[in-house]
């Protein structure tokens, strides 16, 4: 398959507080110039910050591709460069197709022009003929749902019209390359509903798009693949789930899987410890977790000496820090003391229960004590990523928005006409 996007080695400069070029009267130039001049005898330093370093990947055709980061991680100045709208300090981009862009509210619209003359404007700097744009006219106004206002001069346009505008007109004039960046997060959730749709669309077409968003649900949905950036440097390249589940346990600090060199640094006392938790989908451990299958919550400890009766508890939390909920194992082998050795529970939570998102887990092995439970061995928290493909027997149906909620079960229905 063919190549649409080869970026090699780009890294992008910036310096603070240095003064940019600007058109101005003779007083303004007069006055830049006696500014240069008193920093030069100063010798006045300006930091220097890499908005991008050493950033190098692939885009072949038909992919598409999702963008990651925290803010200020350099995914907008990528973008910048892709769309030619900043070059690069260092390194080259190949691009080999007709570009259309979304990079902010109203880019590329002017705010004197009506809705109208800003779809024509718009059609002809992406190089449409005029018979094109005029052919898809409808079919963008429609999509956009601004037909009422359409010979309405954009600048009187909300946020939220401007943007549904823009992409139409960038998702409808047959773009071979589409880049688009965080502003979906303006439109209502049937319109993101629609975009999302539309994207996709594109993309069987055999055309390419690279996605920029912070709607983790969106862009493991839409995107194969993703790149987490961070710093300005590529942290991850890789399958979208597990690019996203890595990204979101880097804000904990923990993974699926924590395991201790020995019993002597596990947690624990003289009764128990522990040897490793981690959680698991199919029999591996798994930081992207399918949200139609049963995730397995591993838990090693071994026995010391006989004792209390011990027995395994979680607790889990949602990615705000909430408990969604406890369980524990309540087996009748557990009601007479454990001889020593060593142990391997799992507790299974069933498909279709966890909400998307991540999920953490926080793990105890404990004896009853009258009236609460007694933890001899805590664990520090794992972490996975809950997922959702949007296919097959999901809970999720033909929506796309983000549930509410800490769990979002598959319940039986059942219907009856009267």
């Amino acid at each position: 398959m063919a190549t649409a996007i080869t970026a090699e080695g780009l890294s992008k400069q910036y310096r603070i507080g240095e003064l940019q070029s600007a058109y101005g009267t003779l007083r303004d130039s007069l006055a830049a110039g006696a500014r240069r001049f008193v920093r030069r005898e100063h010798r006045q330093h300006y930091e220097e910050i890499w908005a991008l370093r050493d950033v190098s990947f692939e885009v072949v055709e038909g992919e598409v591709l999702g963008v990651i980061g925290r803010n200020g991680a350099g995914k907008s100045t990528l973008l910048k460069i892709l769309t030619r709208i900043t070059t690069p300090t260092n390194g080259n981009v190949t691009i080999r197709g007709r570009v259309g862009s979304l990079l902010e509210v109203g880019t590329g619209f002017h705010p004197e022009l009506t809705g109208r003359e800003n779809v024509y404007l718009n059609g002809s700097v992406l190089g449409m003929k005029n018979r094109e744009i005029q052919r898809r006219f409808d079919e963008i106004v429609e999509f956009a749902g601004v037909g009422q206002f359409i010979d309405t001069p954009v600048k009187r346009y909300s946020s939220g019209m401007s943007v549904r505008l823009a992409f139409a007109v960038a998702a409808h004039l047959e773009p071979e390359i589409l880049l688009v960046d965080e502003v979906l997060a303006v439109g209502d959730a049937e319109f993101q509903r629609r975009c999302l749709g539309r994207m996709e669309d594109i993309s069987l077409t055999g055309r390419t798009v690279i996605f920029v968003s912070h709607n983790m649900q969106a862009l493991t949905q839409l995107c194969d693949r993703a790149i987490w950036l961070d710093k300005g440097e590529v942290v991850l390249d890789g399958p979208s789930p597990d690019v996203v589940a890595r990204y979101l346990q880097s804000g904990f600090g923990t993974g699926a899987v924590r395991k201790w060199r020995d019993l002597e640094s596990a947690p624990g006392d003289d009764l128990v410890r522990l040897r490793w938790v981690r959680a698991t989908q199919d029999g591996v451990p798994a930081d992207a977790t399918d949200v139609r299958r049963p995730i397995g919550i591993e838990i090693a400890f071994t026995v010391l000496r006989r004792g209390e009766p011990v027995f395994p508890k979680i607790k889990v939390f949602d990615a705000r820090g909430d408990v969604a909920f406890n369980a524990m194992d309540t087996s009748p082998r557990w009601d007479e003391p454990s001889p020593p050795g060593d142990y391997v529970s799992t507790a299974w939570i069933p498909g279709n229960f966890l909400n998307e998102g991540l999920s953490t887990v926080h793990v105890q092995v404990c004896t009853l004590g009258a009236p609460q439970l007694r933890p001899h061995a805590t664990a520090d928290i794992i972490a996975f990523h809950v997922q959702d493909p949007g296919e097959g027997d999901s809970a999720r149906g033909g929506f796309i928005g983000q549930w509410k909620g800490v769990v979002r079960p598959l319940l039986e229905w059942t219907t009856e006409e009267r």
